[in-house]
């Protein structure tokens, strides 16, 4: 019995939920954003009950402070060391973690090391766990990496076509994320269908401010859109995604502001996608606000999202050589019924036809129509439990061998 804090800490915000385990009942959950502006703003919901305030926060380690001094004030916890595990989502964990691990100071450091695999993530996720650390040192830190379930990929996957070496020496290679979103789907798709996961093939469409599209064979990741970093893949609210890596180069010398590969980097991560076409936003709900005003740039960005999400998904269907299940998670693919609606009006040829009426209804539960040769699914992600899950195995693993220890 515990419980457990599951973490996702970036650059300017700290996402969590408080669980009592192993019965994973959610306690408590919350988010920080704007850290290190003016202005930030916590918000936790507890009970039925939601409270937000805003005041300046300097940085993780005093948005961590303030999550502790909240779960005592709301009386959610009566003292730190009911907290038993804190469990961390860490984007990139590179060759080195293929599955979770506790952390200690050698495992901070390589987690630290491996920045240059997710530099918008990977920073920031140190941060977070180094205060949790300080502040919680009985709770047992874990972490979890959004690449592990990827690793199952085979090398015609995950390679480049350039020269091996590269590989070999430096490890440049397709690494993917959000794999622990993927994973969590795909095994509650297999209880949906009342069906083995290990009979099923599955497209898993994670699509929200970063997307990606993962393509499923029994239960393990074979492909999927994200590469060596989260850039690449499909057009994403303020990512790229895909594109001529010649035109790295050019901009580079062509354009005075972009005069070298790290401004270049900051604009296809930080500028571009549906923000830089449409020129306004990055985010579908303002996105569709505009269309519906007859904002043509958004209308574009809004028609190119379409096309390349629907390109990779049917790529990956021709990878598997068809699949039983397509599956929508994360904002935009929970949300936003128009956003499915045009994809699979896109992937009709493939025998998938989703129900109007269910598809508004949203959220939770398969949309496709009895004929529909595909089932499409919408299932609302939950990384944050499987985070908790994997806590709490370490944690029982630890009191089974503390408990044997001490008997023996």
């Amino acid at each position: 019995m515990g419980k457990t804090l599951s973490v996702n800490s970036g650059s300017s915000s700290l996402k969590w939920q408080l669980f009592q385990m192993p019965e994973e009942t959610v306690i408590a959950k919350g988010i920080f954003e704007r850290i290190g502006q003016e202005q930030s703003t916590m918000k936790v919901e507890f009970a039925g009950e939601k409270h937000s305030n805003e005041q300046k926060i300097i940085d993780v380690q005093q948005c961590v402070l303030l999550l502790l001094d909240t779960l005592i004030h709301y009386g959610l916890i009566n003292d730190f060391r009911e907290i038993t595990g804190v469990g961390h989502r860490v984007v990139a964990g590179g060759e080195l973690f293929k599955a979770s691990v506790i952390v200690d100071e050698k495992v901070l450091g390589e987690i630290k090391e491996l920045a240059r695999l997710a530099p918008l993530h990977n920073l920031a996720n140190p941060a977070g766990i180094e205060a949790f650390m300080k502040l919680l040192p009985q709770a047992l830190p874990v972490a979890v990496f959004d690449t592990a379930f990827h690793s199952t990929m085979s090398e015609k996957a995950f390679l480049y076509p350039i020269p091996k070496k590269y590989y070999d020496e430096y490890s440049i290679r397709k690494y993917g994320a959000h794999g622990t979103s993927h994973y969590y789907v795909s095994q509650l798709a297999a209880e949906m269908l009342n069906r083995p996961i290990d009979e099923l093939k599955l497209v898993s469409a994670h699509i929200g401010n970063g997307a990606s599209i993962t393509a499923i064979d029994g239960g393990t990741s074979v492909d999927t859109s994200m590469g060596l970093t989260p850039l690449a893949g499909v057009m994403m609210g303020t990512r790229s995604g895909d594109i001529d890596p010649s035109v790295i180069q050019y901009l580079i010398e062509n354009v005075a502001h972009l005069n070298n590969a790290a401004a270049v980097l900051d604009e296809l991560n930080n500028k571009s996608g549906i923000l830089g076409i449409s020129g306004l936003t990055s985010d579908m709900r303002d996105l569709n606000d505009a269309r519906a005003s007859g904002d043509k740039n958004a209308q574009l960005a809004y028609d190119m999202f379409i096309d390349r999400l629907k390109k990779y998904i049917a790529q990956y269907i021709g990878l598997l050589n068809g699949i039983d299940a397509l599956i929508f998670t994360a904002g935009i693919g929970e949300n936003d019924e128009a956003v499915r609606q045009d994809i699979i009006e896109g992937l009709s040829w493939f025998g998938m036809e989703i129900s109007p009426e269910l598809n508004i209804r949203g959220a939770n539960g398969i949309i496709s129509t009895a004929q529909s040769k595909v089932k499409v699914l919408v299932i609302p992600t939950n990384e944050e439990l499987v985070i908790a899950r994997e806590v709490e195995t370490f944690r029982q693993l630890w009191f089974n061998q503390t408990f044997s220890k001490g008997i023996a």
